[in-house]
């Protein structure tokens, strides 16, 4: 019995590894099954999947709204060039 609940219940580290999988891909049946089962008694991780959730959310919107014009255009010799000054004035 104990190594069945070993195999269903998942650590917080393996959970939160979940939530953060789910925001990028779709979870398996099995993930998440065995994440809601963790969530549902683990509060930490729980409240990690909202918050997570959240951030997603909003960093979502924040991109969706900004403009090309919004986001200053620089070319490769630009950036080089920038860097090289940047290393000058560091010395």
């Amino acid at each position: 019995m104990k190594r069945l609940m070993n195999l269903l219940m998942l650590s917080c580290k393996k959970a939160s590894e979940l939530i953060d999988k789910q925001s990028l891909i779709k979870l398996s049946l099995k993930e998440i099954l065995m994440l809601r089962m963790h969530t549902g008694m683990c509060d930490a991780c729980a409240s990690y999947q909202k918050q997570s959730k959240l951030l997603d959310e909003l960093l979502s919107n924040q991109i969706s709204s900004i403009t090309e014009t919004q986001i200053p255009a620089l070319t490769n010799n630009q950036l080089k060039q920038q860097i090289i000054q940047n290393l000058n004035n560091n010395k």
